[in-house]
């Protein structure tokens, strides 16, 4: 208990102190947690305690993006989102099979395109939080877009690996996750505004106006554990539950209430987590295949998205902005990559693989949205 309480404390003083360098440097705050972690987890290596902690940070950056959002907002940014998903996960798949085939054969291949196909939305949702453009046409479209990639990805990633342990394609199981992933979005969206609506307002007129934001946070986390319990991502259970409480005229209390116990504690502990979890020295032994991999990963949304965004009906410097915004990698392919293991159809070479596309999209995508955002 007082290691927890020692490695908490160290990231947090770790989390303020690189934001503040990084911020005094015109860099975004959320890449000097993370290089703070990095620095951090060489002289303190990670807990799974202290990883566990973290975890509550991007649960409640994604539920801070869904109460700052709106169902009309989605709607009006879906058309685009779809695209940028659809074509995205596309073109993601296949340049990351195509540059696999060569080194790993057929099979591996597919799994490899498979784990370039997710996106973690959390680092970018930081940064647009940062300078002010979450609720921008690309900020919407990037939140749209990653609901929709986390589903796609989830759904392919889900499909390559059966495939690949049976030997072939169960149509039962793709209609099961899509029909689970369609019931879930519904039931969050034209259902749920209107139950916690009801339900809040009771909880304040018997006298309890301040547990609201205590009851938001339960149901957060018990969103995000049902979500998860449902093979979908829990970040999507956080996000629509956000997203739910929008619709409420309880809206702008919890958001403020959230945001102080989000920003001051757990989004600081995520992002240094993650650096923590960068084995640096491990990369120094990242061969051609690795460096490659991550490169065309990294270019493959940019690209993917980015052309996703154009057919969507948005201008050139748009469809940039969103393709970036698009890059990152973090929780989805690890957990996936992690099951492919388990059974046996890829090798321990492969988590080096990935965890080099996380690094090198990790520390890209902050600098490189601040000048797509810059004006001129």
């Amino acid at each position: 208990m007082l290691e927890l309480i020692l490695y908490l404390a160290l990231m947090l003083i770790t989390a303020e102190s690189f934001g503040w360098l990084f911020s005094r440097a015109g860099q975004p705050v959320v890449l000097g947690q993370i290089v703070g972690g990095i620095l951090l987890g060489l002289a303190f290596p990670p807990t799974e305690e202290v990883k566990d902690i973290s975890m509550i940070g991007v649960l409640m950056l994604l539920f801070l993006a869904g109460l700052e959002s709106s169902v009309e907002e989605l709607r009006k940014a879906g058309k685009s989102g779809f695209s940028v998903a659809m074509v995205g996960v596309v073109v993601s798949f296949v340049l990351g099979f195509a540059v696999a085939y060569p080194f790993k054969g057929f099979d591996q291949a597919l799994l490899y395109g498979a784990l370039t196909t997710p996106t973690s939305v959390s680092l970018t949702v930081r940064v647009l939080m940062e300078m002010g453009r979450l609720k921008s046409r690309e900020g919407t479209t990037v939140l749209t877009a990653a609901i929709v990639d986390d589903i796609l990805g989830i759904i392919v990633l889900t499909v390559v690996i059966s495939s690949l342990l049976s030997g072939r394609v169960n149509p039962l199981s793709i209609a099961g996750i899509l029909l689970r992933v369609g019931l879930f979005i519904a039931i969050m969206v034209f259902v749920m505004p209107r139950v916690l609506d009801v339900l809040l307002r009771k909880v304040v007129r018997i006298g309890f106006a301040d547990s609201t934001v205590t009851l938001s946070m339960a149901a957060l986390f018990g969103f995000a554990y049902l979500a998860e319990h449902m093979n979908l991502a829990s970040i999507l259970g956080a996000y629509l539950l956000g997203l739910a409480l929008s619709e409420t005229e309880f809206r702008k209390p919890i958001f403020e209430h959230s945001r102080i116990i989000a920003h001051s504690v757990f989004v600081p502990l995520f992002f240094v987590d993650v650096g923590m979890n960068i084995p640096v020295k491990d990369l120094k032994s990242a061969g051609v295949f690795a460096i490659l991999f991550s490169l065309v990963a990294i270019a493959s949304k940019v690209i993917g998205c980015g052309l996703g965004a154009l057919i969507g009906g948005m201008k050139t410097k748009e469809a940039l902005r969103v393709g970036i915004g698009m890059i990152p990698r973090m929780g989805v392919e690890l957990a996936m990559l992690a099951i492919a293991m388990k059974a046996g159809i890829v090798g321990s070479d492969a988590y080096l693989v990935i965890v080099l596309m996380i690094f090198l999209s990790t520390l890209i995508t902050p600098p490189l949205l601040k000048l797509a955002f810059r004006e001129g």
